[in-house]
């Protein structure tokens, strides 16, 4: 059925690994860019007045040591980055133990599918062919389980490096003017958005290869190894990703709840002991977490278009670069993403505050643009005219502009549900302004408010979701809604550098506060930090959307590896499951906003205690004891985070090996369905809780300043406001992501074991 693509494999062989370093080498050489600002009593070499002003620094003009200050940022980001990467190797000591139990666990399950047998078997979907034997798929899945887990893992680390290495970069800079600033951040958000992007692909690329020379014309069974590659992505992801997020939101509600609103003093004060555990989370919990959780995204994606693709005509044709398909798109995604970064740091200057976010937001939209005709090229060249895909039993005949249509319709799906989400969590528009005005009247109408917001902004995206479902499964069935998540995941590298920028310049206004710099700079870094806060909701959107077409499409590839033809929801076991599944983002939801209450206990016990005993400290003259606040958060997070971890990995084991393949389906469609609302909503909720918050503080419409100024009753009602929404839009809602991706990507990879000897209480009755 398929005709040839013009795209010949060898060029397919060349392009990808080129564009994969093509994104290696230009992170590099913005973290080169960024290094410049020196973080030392050295004149900086930057000030040659590109991008920004070359005016006097203003503590010169305000009589203030230029010394001093620059050697206490380097103090406090030194400081920073310590707890950051303490934390980070204590967690990942915990993770370390769980991947090798992990991984014993696949190859013992997947292994004794045919009983560890070494022989050859007939091909699952051609009886007549011979495929290797079910032992080989053991051993690579759990290989390629391990590379996706340490690729994370690295993904991860290396971000939060650049952002430690970049917040007082940023902080400095300020001192000659916002759009120098916002370069240092923007460019540092670039280092991790492309190491990321790039390596994802180049290890997906160079693994494929690898497993080719042993599998040879077993198409199908490499790329069912292949799977074990987003399971190892997407479960380093929770544990980052909830552990970072109880880490930094029980030091940011213990900072807040004593500092803020017992003892008046403003948020990021270096008397508060606190501060630096809460800088030090916005790193591991908003860059660490993200990082992985999106690159888990892009490996799920991947690896449920292709083994899709594997059984259809590609596969069966053996049509390499029509397989490759989907790395084509990311590696096009990397080219477009490089050229739309320098939009924002080379071909146009922010000079003004009020340029910031139009700069942040353009970045997605000309990406958008930019990609769509990427896609469109890809798709003439690498595809053939006709083809066919897999779909619950026969092969569907699809066009390659119907599959161009797929790609787009998710590319841009993706951008409407990152303009809803800012519409609703930014405070330039009214959703934000009418939980602000609620603060009149307390904290309790401030989280009514909140919470009405937070339900409401769920609508667009869900429509949105649902039409792209709806035309790519219409036209390329499950592969269809496979690649449409990884159009919605193409610009990664773009999205990662706004989503980045946010924590480096939160970071940056806080190492302002405390190395004492002008109420100016402080002015620019808040600036910073509030278009930060708005394009941080965004990426968030952006996870929470593709997860929700990822899990879907590997909800596809599951059902058709485990052999269901149809999935009933009138029968009774596969009821059961969608209703269980349903329940399970609540559960796991209770557990982490329970785990940051706890943790900020205790994390408020110890600010309090620091305050009441150590003499001088409110006054200023004696230091606080930061390590022990470091060490409350840490300590918490490890413990606290194995709970929800342990029900969302052990859940598809439980239901596969005990209720079967069909109850496992339901529990599998119900955790999506439920998961994306909740999580939407309560990213929202918290992302407006805190600009409301924000919009109080700033003063900047005469509206905000009858609400203000910090201290009056409205602000302290916002401020509890922001206080209740830190866990949903931290933890929980973030977190919810893994949760629905992580149960999908792990039941497909556990398939052939729970067709094989999965329901045995079904078996028993």
């Amino acid at each position: 059925m398929a005709g040839s693509t013009l795209l010949p494999d060898l060029a397919t062989q060349i392009i990808i690994p080129i564009c994969a370093f093509v994104g290696i080498a230009f992170a590099l050489m913005q973290w080169v860019l960024v290094a410049k600002v020196k973080v030392s009593n050295e004149k900086s070499t930057s000030a040659d007045g590109k991008n920004g002003f070359t005016e006097a620094l203003i503590e010169e003009e305000e009589g203030i040591s230029d010394h001093s200050v620059v050697s206490k940022c380097a103090e406090i980001q030194s400081a920073i980055s310590e707890g950051a990467t303490s934390f980070l190797f204590t967690m990942y000591q915990y993770v370390g133990v769980f991947m090798v139990a992990f991984a014993i666990l696949i190859f013992l399950f997947l292994g004794s599918v045919e009983g560890f047998s070494t022989s050859h078997q007939p091909c699952t979907y051609d009886s007549t062919k011979m495929c290797k034997p079910a032992l080989a798929t053991a051993i690579f899945s759990t290989v390629s389980f391990l590379l996706g887990a340490v690729t994370s893992v690295v993904s991860g680390f290396l971000g939060m490096k650049i952002a430690t290495y970049a917040n007082a970069r940023t902080t400095l800079e300020a001192r000659k003017g916002v759009g120098k600033a916002f370069i240092v951040a923007f460019r540092s958000g670039a280092v991790m958005g492309f190491l990321l992007a790039a390596n994802g692909l180049f290890v997906l690329y160079v693994t494929i290869n690898l497993f080719k020379l042993y599998y040879g014309d077993d198409w199908e069974g490499l790329f069912e190894a292949i799977t074990g590659y987003g399971l190892g992505g997407s479960s380093m992801a929770l544990f980052g990703r909830v552990g970072g997020g109880i880490y930094t939101k029980a030091a940011d509600v213990g900072a807040d709840l004593v500092g803020k609103v017992e003892r008046n003093i403003p948020e990021d004060d270096p008397r508060n002991p606190a501060v630096i555990a809460d800088n030090v989370g916005d790193n591991v919990g908003d860059i660490a977490g993200m990082g992985s959780d999106l690159f888990g995204s892009y490996a799920e994606s991947s690896c449920a278009a292709l083994v899709v693709a594997s059984i259809s005509s590609f596969g069966i044709n053996h049509d390499f670069t029509a397989m490759l398909y989907p790395l084509l798109i990311s590696s096009v995604g990397i080219l477009v993403c490089l050229l739309t970064t320098l939009f924002a740091t080379d071909f146009f200057e922010v000079k003004a505050v009020k340029e910031i976010e139009p700069a942040l937001k353009k970045q997605l939209i000309i990406s958008t643009v930019f990609m769509t005709i990427g896609i469109a090229l890809v798709s003439w060249i690498a595809l053939p005219s006709s083809f066919t895909i897999f779909n619950f039993g026969v092969q569907k005949e699809v066009k390659s502009w119907q599959l161009f249509l797929c790609v787009a319709v998710g590319l841009w799906a993706g951008l409407i549900i990152g303009f809803v989400t800012e519409y609703y969590t930014s405070n330039a528009y009214s959703p934000v302004q009418d939980v602000a005005d609620s603060c009149r009247t307390g904290a309790a109408t401030n989280v009514i408010f909140g919470l009405a917001l937070g339900y409401k902004s769920v609508i667009i995206p869900i429509f949105a979701i649902a039409i792209s479902i709806f035309v790519s499964f219409s036209f390329a069935a499950m592969y269809g809604i496979a690649v449409a998540a990884l159009g919605m995941l193409s610009t990664i590298a773009t999205g990662l550098a706004i989503d980045a920028y946010g924590p480096i310049s939160d970071n940056a206004g806080g190492i302002a506060e405390m190395a004492g710099m002008s109420h100016t700079i402080r002015e620019r870094t808040d600036a910073l930090d509030a278009a930060g806060n708005t394009t941080a909701a965004i990426g968030k959107g952006f996870a929470i959307g593709s997860a929700a077409l990822v899990s879907l499409a590997l909800f596809g590839a599951f059902v058709s590896r485990a052999g269901i033809t149809t999935v009933d929801v009138l029968t009774p076991n596969v009821f059961i499951g969608l209703i269980v599944g349903a329940m399970l983002p609540y559960w796991f939801s209770a557990m982490t906003m329970k785990s940051v209450g706890s943790a900020a206990l205790k994390m408020v016990e110890e600010v309090r205690r620091q305050f009441n005993t150590i003499p001088g400290l409110m006054e200023g003259t004696a230091k606080p004891d930061y390590a022990t606040c470091v060490k409350i958060s840490t300590d918490a997070s490890i413990k606290e985070m194995i709970p929800p971890g342990a029900l969302v990995m052990l859940t598809p084991l439980i239901v596969g090996i005990f209720f079967g393949v069909d109850t496992l389906s339901g529990v599998l469609a119900g955790s999506l369905v439920s998961g994306v609302q909740i999580a939407i909503s309560a990213s929202n909720t918290g992302g407006a809780w805190d600009n409301a918050k924000k919009y109080i503080e700033a003063g900047a419409s005469e509206h905000a300043r009858t609400l203000g100024p910090k201290g009056s009753d409205a602000h302290k009602a916002a401020v509890i406001g922001d206080t209740v929404g830190d866990p949903l839009k931290d933890t929980s809602g973030p977190s919810l992501n893994i949760l629905i991706k992580l149960m999908a990507v792990e039941s497909l990879v556990f398939a052939p074991f729970f067709a094989t000897h999965g329901g045995l209480l079904f078996k028993l009755f």
